[in-house]
């Protein structure tokens, strides 16, 4: 039986008897135990030990990514620590010197990649408090991101997803067809329909230059974001790839679109990206198509992951509030 065959609780027990079982590929205080803290696409799990030590252990889904792109994700969270101006977590290597693990059961039908990751304090931001701030920091992170992305010499064979239009609508797309998510009704897909549609026509005018589109972080979202007095990390480089820029600010909003404070963060995170790095008025009037791309890929995720505890909390109503917000996006976006 595959991960994908197998019940979530089922495939949560296998994967805490791998990480546990997993832990001497590294060389750890004795006494050292994994326990899970979330599961999306990869399972991440709190390793700690009785003299203190904490780091974080990341399972990764089965064939979602290779070995090469997550060594190309490493080398990127790393050089943009270095030389970027960005704070990332760091990686403990293993016992034979790779950062990136293999762990292997009888009960899972594939090996597992993994990565222990350097623990880092701070706190995620809550989405109901004041943001404003926050956001015009995230912004400021963005930018040198992507200052980074466009002067970064990426080594031979760099391997990472996609984001762009193919990828949210095409036949392949990565999370799945958004018209497969949960409580699809005709109407609500009548809409989203149209919006795909004045989504697909407005990037194809917005294009793919250099100065618009690279390697990007891809989930700039606020459980990805740790803040520690007046220090923000970015954390989780899982999804990093090529898309545009402009995503990234919508993936900062992932899941709260509709959140009245989206209109301020949207001012505030422009401002900081502004303090770093251009950003004309003529890009800053296309965030909201990146918005709504986003929104719809989310869509397409939920449907495609409605196993996980998350996208089923947020299936009842995620599709109408899409359609609420597509209409919206339609109105304005002419």
């Amino acid at each position: 039986m595959t991960a994908t065959d197998m019940p979530l609780d089922e495939l949560l027990g296998h994967l805490e008897v791998l990480a546990n079982q997993s832990l001497h590929l590294w060389d750890l205080p004795e006494g050292a135990r994994a326990r899970l803290i979330n599961v999306s696409e990869n399972a991440t799990y709190l390793v700690e030990a009785p003299n203190g030590f904490r780091a974080v252990l990341r399972i990764h889904r089965e064939n979602y990514h290779s070995h090469r792109a997550i060594e190309c994700e490493l080398m990127w969270a790393r050089d943009m620590k270095d030389r970027g101006g960005v704070v990332t977590p760091g990686v403990y290597p293993g016992k034979n010197g790779d950062a990136i693990q293999t762990g292997r059961i009888a009960a899972l039908a594939a090996p597992r990649f993994m990565v222990l990751f350097h623990f880092v304090e701070g706190h995620q931001p809550d989405p109901d408090h004041d943001l404003v701030e926050p956001f015009r920091e995230l912004g400021g992170i963005a930018a040198r991101t992507h200052i980074h992305s466009l002067g970064w010499q990426r080594p031979p064979g760099f391997e990472r997803l996609t984001w762009d239009l193919d990828t949210v609508f095409g036949p392949d797309a990565t999370w799945g067809n958004w018209r497969d998510a949960p409580n699809m009704t005709a109407p609500i897909r009548d809409v989203l329909e149209q919006c795909e549609a004045r989504i697909v026509e407005r990037l194809v005018d917005f294009g793919k230059g250099a100065d618009r589109y690279g390697l990007i972080h891809a989930d700039m979202r606020l459980a990805n974001l740790l803040i520690d007095g007046a220090t923000t990390r970015l954390i989780d480089f899982d999804d990093c790839g090529f898309g545009w820029f402009l995503y990234d600010f919508a993936t900062g909003i992932s899941f709260m679109e509709d959140h009245p404070q989206v209109g301020a963060l949207k001012e505030s995170w422009v401002d900081g990206y502004r303090r770093v790095r251009d950003l004309p008025d003529e890009d800053v009037r296309e965030i909201d198509t990146f918005v709504m791309l986003r929104r719809m890929a989310l869509l397409a995720w939920i449907g495609s992951h409605i196993d996980a505890p998350e996208p089923q909390a947020m299936a009842p109503h995620f599709a109408r509030v899409t359609a609420d917000l597509a209409s919206d996006y339609l109105a304005r976006m002419r």
